[in-house]
């Protein structure tokens, strides 16, 4: 698989889990808040590990978003811009997938899924050699 091609990997991996929090919050009864929750987290990690790639770093296999965007930052210091989401949606990476350990209401999720679409579209406007068509969520 070339460079290219692996980015877009990343990318259609970061828009199918921010379409399945949606799907999940939206049209699912009673709504799915942990899972949204958690897609929301997994939207934002996919999406600054596609920004990586595409600078030649072989993203590390971490969830931490504070992490991932500190080294994105490195990179380009324009990524302080989504840092403060990046902080809001890291707890969902795992807390919410246990009992007891993060509660999440319907304004939490509704929140999480626009801090996931803030820094999928940031990471994706900051990746260049993508065509629009292939990356719009």
């Amino acid at each position: 698989m070339d460079k290219k091609e692996f980015i877009l990997d990343w990318i259609r991996h970061a828009k199918s889990d921010l379409n399945t929090a949606r799907h999940m919050f939206e049209d699912v009864y009673p709504k799915e808040t942990e899972i949204s929750a958690w897609h929301s987290q997994q939207c934002a990690e996919k999406a600054l590990k596609a920004f990586l790639v595409a600078n030649d770093i072989d993203p590390p296999k971490i969830h931490n978003l504070d992490e991932l965007d500190k080294l994105c930052q490195n990179i380009d210091a324009g990524f302080s811009e989504i840092w403060g989401d990046c902080q809001k949606l890291n707890p969902y990476g795992s807390a919410v997938r246990y009992p007891n350990e993060l509660v999440v209401d319907e304004a939490i999720v509704q929140a999480a899924i626009k801090r996931a679409q803030k820094v999928y579209d940031f990471c994706v406007s900051r990746i260049n050699l993508l065509p629009q068509e292939e990356t719009k969520a």
